[in-house]
């Protein structure tokens, strides 16, 4: 890989991790009392829990997506969103963090070693170089809502 690519790369995996121009999951989240994940604020459609969730189906089926050219998406909308607005226990919440955590850590290694503009086998020309946009502005666009529904409950920094 020449030394242009390993900068883009590099850039890439920031803007993945997320904290320059938008807070990082971790941060989101950081501090959020638990009887507050199922809330939903008035007129908002999706509590935290159902962002997180969100986030954590949609960044698996990209990830997968990339693997697998078998790999079949769910139905767009309804199996993107959960349709609980709070996790069944603090073990469903653990888990998702640590999925969408342990997922992003994977398409990055597969960011790090595959050539970034040949078009993803199974797909219709996408690139792992579209996947890696498309994740990071997914996951900032979420995170920016969880800070908004954080803030209007009155639990954000």
């Amino acid at each position: 890989m020449d030394s242009n690519n390993k900068i883009l790369i590099k850039e890439i995996t920031k803007l993945l991790m997320g904290g320059n121009a938008h807070a990082t999951f971790k941060d989101a989240l950081e501090g959020l009392p638990a009887n507050l994940r199922g809330v939903k604020v008035d007129k908002l459609p999706y509590s935290i829990w159902q962002l997180v969730e969100h986030i954590r189906i949609a960044q698996w089926d990209m990830l997968r997506f990339c693997m697998d050219p078998n790999h079949e998406s769910p139905k767009w909308p309804e199996e993107y969103w959960p349709k609980e607005s709070a996790p069944e226990d603090d073990g469903a919440w653990d888990d998702s963090i640590k999925q969408i955590n342990s997922d992003l850590d994977e398409f990055i290694g597969i960011l790090e070693h595959s050539d970034i503009y040949e078009p993803i086998p199974g797909g219709s020309g996408q690139t792992i170089l579209l996947e890696a946009f498309q994740i990071a502005d997914h996951n900032a666009y979420h995170l920016g809502e969880i800070i908004a529904v954080r803030r209007l409950l009155g639990a954000w920094k």
